[in-house]
């Protein structure tokens, strides 16, 4: 009963939840979140990049960090523009993990909508590869790839669906 007396206070004077709300925000985990895409051509074969400041394993997906109100999805297709001149599509999301203290990674299935352009000072190169031939990867961005390999030819769906 005392729920239900608050509730409708509440509900009549909605400005008394801020400040418990401001508390609450405060004292919860921070995270950051950085993404990757899997992109495939028309032979199946992954888009892995050279990125010119990862020294111990400079082979991956490409990608970035998600910036301060962005939608992740808008990142992966954001850094894809910036880094390759790649349009794309997100298909799904394939991989989503903890990946480090205070950052999670999330990996997307995307779908490329132009042919890789001009490179980025980031990146050194870039090449197509089956997933059988890759060269060593971040644990994460191998499990990306597997899972998206197993997805035999995905369906057109809205973004975020599998």
């Amino acid at each position: 009963m005392m729920t239900r007396q608050i509730a409708a206070l509440l509900r009549r004077f909605p400005f008394l939840m801020r400040l418990p709300y401001v508390i609450f925000s405060r004292a919860q985990a921070r995270y950051t979140v950085g993404v990757a895409a899997v992109v495939f051509d028309g032979q199946r074969r992954v888009l892995i990049v050279e990125h010119a400041y990862h020294p111990r394993l400079p082979w991956g997906l490409p990608g970035g960090w998600v910036d301060k109100n962005e939608d992740p999805a808008e990142s992966v297709l954001r850094e894809l523009k910036e880094e390759l001149q790649l349009e794309a599509e997100v298909v799904c999301v394939v991989q989503a993990n903890r990946t480090a203290r205070e950052h999670i990674d999330l990996a997307f299935l995307c779908e490329a909508k132009s042919a890789v352009g001009a490179l980025s000072h980031e990146l050194l190169g870039y090449k197509w590869l089956y997933a059988e031939s890759l060269p060593e990867l971040k644990p994460f961005h191998r499990r990306a790839i597997g899972v998206a390999v197993k997805m035999a030819a995905p369906p057109k769906q809205k973004s975020g669906e599998c």
